[in-house]
């Protein structure tokens, strides 16, 4: 009984383990569903479409950590304006793939500077300034791209699709980029920075933190993952389209929430955004095998936040009283 208690006790004091749970029981009654077969491709599947979860919810994390009321829903449009700029400037041509990435990034430093003027300069919430420039964003992503389907070089292609023993080239390197940003977050002097200001801003000000500087970080970090998203997304898919971006608002969010950050800020864990990612990936998967609408797989996933924001929320007044 005392070790399962304690086996119980360690698994709580990590929150981001039950995303992986999560993810693996969903796994597991999906298989069963199907008699046990196309568990492995399935699996393979869903480590690549994570993965774009992933890259978003990297950068959202950092944002929402910084603080209540911090939140970047420009992500969607900044995708999709980053895949067809991305498309066109590589224009099918393998030489000019460094081109198109590198001026994406360009662009992801330029939208998170625009965001963070917003919300600094004009002193309009952040909810409401990065969701202004989505509508800003997608205008533009209408006008830059408008009908053009343009294929992505071939190589990209196959680094954005390949794989190597199942296991997707794009997951790896996404798996890589969590590790770095995981250090970042618990090691660098901007990452512990970051934490210190999402639990009393007033207090890091106060300890020489520079919480300006480090909120139009975060916001600049955000736009660049989407940028990134955005052109790995559109390399994926065989070209850029306007609406590829629309699932990832929700989903950016939900597995930052999923993976154990506190959406008060202040708490935040990268592996968690894993396991959120494939989770959530495998429940629609599921949802799909069991036959269920889009409207029921939309509800379900609302209701999931909804419950994890609760409990979140429990655990916080509980350690406050």
């Amino acid at each position: 009984m005392m070790s399962a208690r304690s086996a119980f006790s360690r698994l709580n004091s990590k929150p981001w383990l039950w995303s992986f749970l999560a993810a693996l029981l969903i796994w597991l009654a999906t298989i069963m569903f199907t008699g046990g077969m196309g568990g492995g491709s399935l699996l393979s599947s869903a480590l690549s479409f994570s993965a774009f979860f992933v890259i978003v919810g990297i950068g959202q994390m950092f944002v929402i950590t910084t603080g209540p009321g911090n939140i970047d829903l420009s992500i969607p449009a900044n995708i999709a304006l980053s895949g067809a700029v991305g498309m066109k400037l590589m224009n099918e041509q393998a030489d000019l793939i460094w081109l198109g990435v590198e001026a994406v990034l360009c662009l992801g430093v330029l939208l998170g500077c625009a965001n963070y003027a917003l919300i600094r300069v004009l002193r309009i919430p952040p909810i409401i300034a990065t969701l202004s420039a989505s509508f800003l964003l997608q205008s533009t992503a209408i006008a830059y791209g408008r009908s053009v389907r343009i294929q992505p070089p071939e190589l990209f292609y196959s680094f954005c699709t390949g794989n190597v023993l199942g296991v997707p080239y794009l997951a790896i390197s996404v798996a890589v980029l969590a590790v770095v940003m995981g250090y970042v977050l618990a090691r660098t002097r901007y990452g512990r920075w970051t934490v210190a200001i999402g639990q009393n801003a007033r207090a890091a000000e106060l300890a020489g933190g520079r919480v300006g500087r480090v909120r139009f970080a975060t916001y600049v970090l955000s736009a660049v993952f989407a940028s990134l998203c955005g052109v790995l997304l559109a390399g994926f898919s065989g070209g850029a389209s306007l609406s590829m971006g629309e699932e990832y608002l929700l989903a950016s969010i939900a597995v930052v929430v999923i993976g154990g950050t506190s959406v008060g800020g202040g708490f935040s864990n990268v592996p968690g955004i894993w396991g959120a990612a494939l989770f959530l990936y495998l429940l629609v998967s599921m949802l799909n095998t069991f036959g269920a609408s889009a409207g029921v797989r939309l509800i379900l996933t609302g209701l999931i936040i909804i419950a994890v924001i609760t409990a979140v929320s429990g655990r916080s007044s509980a350690r406050a009283a």
